[in-house]
């Protein structure tokens, strides 16, 4: 019989699965006990109960203090840990850890017992009370750095493997309050006549104002170069930029971010939810225009030269559900404030040349 594991990639699954199985009996069998003793206690009295479970009567007191602080509920009455608030620590002297740290860095990933044996001479001849093989084990488990160094791996160009960095995830209950603050970018992937074209697409997640432009590479070169269009194309500047974990959006498009000092968020691994609305975007672009213009992919170039009344029209005029049935602009619109007008009439236009600054500032001491 074939066993499958479903619970992998399920965040939260195993926590969930162990508070179950610490919730399936909430109250033991003495807190239960406990539970007829204080019924007892009501019905019959103090001395009865003393003499029929041998309780002492300042243990029947506490038991009904820890319901009441409990509103009553008889999980109050299980058992508590017993365990110390501040547990005693090894202290071992520092010439045997530093004489255990020298014999892993010598000889890596050597086992405690191993240990234990190089170790006894060098504690024997110094008069040391050495520990133990499983001693030595808690030691290297305490350890910061787990005493343990790392072989360094070369790959076949001579280039060193380096360590995966973490990445940066989009913060969980995420939303945009303004226009550029997040702009998600994703990518469409097209086989068209034996030939592979790809769509690097962006939506700002307050406005829905989206592009789209089709390219030959799938490298971080072209999804740079887009960011550069989109920087020009989007009125406001973004905060936040939110793709996938795809090499496109890597090295040359993540340098770019970084030297313009924008936060880069990626979502988890096979997990598109995460950036929904690039995705409903790509599935507008591919009902709506990209299914009916398909044989233009093989010359992006005139692909997107049809694309770009599309954008208008998807951007200006197409209204969205999301957007209470109003289009992109005229969202963003809406959400500016609009210009006052007042003092209009007492603007003062300057001409800003050496010739007129030294009069200019006579007429107004305050600006010298």
């Amino acid at each position: 019989m074939q066993i499958h594991n479903f619970s992998y990639r399920i965040r939260g699954f195993l926590r969930l699965a162990d508070y179950a199985v610490r919730w399936e009996d909430m109250v033991s069998e003495k807190g239960k006990h406990k539970a007829r003793v204080l019924s007892f206690w009501a019905k019959h009295g103090l001395e009865a109960t003393e003499e029929a479970f041998g309780v002492k009567r300042r243990t029947l007191y506490y038991w009904r203090e820890q319901l009441m602080k409990g509103d009553g509920k008889l999980e109050a009455l299980n058992e508590r840990s017993k365990a110390p608030h501040r547990r005693r620590k090894r202290s071992w002297p520092e010439p045997v850890v530093s004489q255990i740290r020298r014999l892993r860095s010598e000889h890596p990933n050597l086992s405690k017992e191993k240990i234990y044996l190089a170790l006894k001479p060098f504690c024997d001849s110094r008069g040391l009370c050495g520990p133990k093989a499983r001693t030595i084990g808690r030691i290297l488990a305490e350890a910061p750095d787990k005493m343990r160094t790392v072989a360094m791996k070369i790959r076949p160009n001579g280039q060193r493997v380096t360590k995966k960095a973490k990445r940066e995830s989009k913060p969980k209950g995420f939303k945009a309050s303004s226009a550029g603050h997040c702009g998600a970018f994703d990518t469409v992937e097209v086989f068209v006549g034996g030939l592979r074209r790809y769509g690097i697409t962006f939506t700002d997640l307050y406005s829905r104002f989206s592009f789209a432009w089709a390219t030959k590479s799938h490298g971080s070169e072209a999804a740079r170069e887009v960011f550069k269009v989109v920087r020009e194309v989007f009125p406001y500047p973004l905060e936040h930029v939110l793709t996938d974990n795809g090499s496109e959006f890597m090295k040359h498009f993540d340098e770019e971010l970084r030297r313009l000092h924008k936060v880069h968020w990626h979502t988890y691994p096979k997990t598109p939810k995460m950036n929904a609305h690039a995705e409903r975007f790509n599935r507008t672009l591919q009902e709506e225009f990209l299914d009916y213009h398909d044989e233009l992919l093989v010359e992006p170039s005139e692909f997107n030269r049809a694309l770009i009344p599309w954008l208008l029209w998807y951007n200006g005029e197409r209204p969205h559900w999301g957007l209470k049935l109003k289009s992109p602009v005229q969202f963003l619109m809406e959400q500016n404030p609009k210009e006052c007008k007042m003092w209009w009439p007492n603007t003062i236009y300057v001409n800003i040349s050496p010739g007129h600054m030294s009069s200019f500032r006579d007429g107004y001491p305050w600006m010298v």
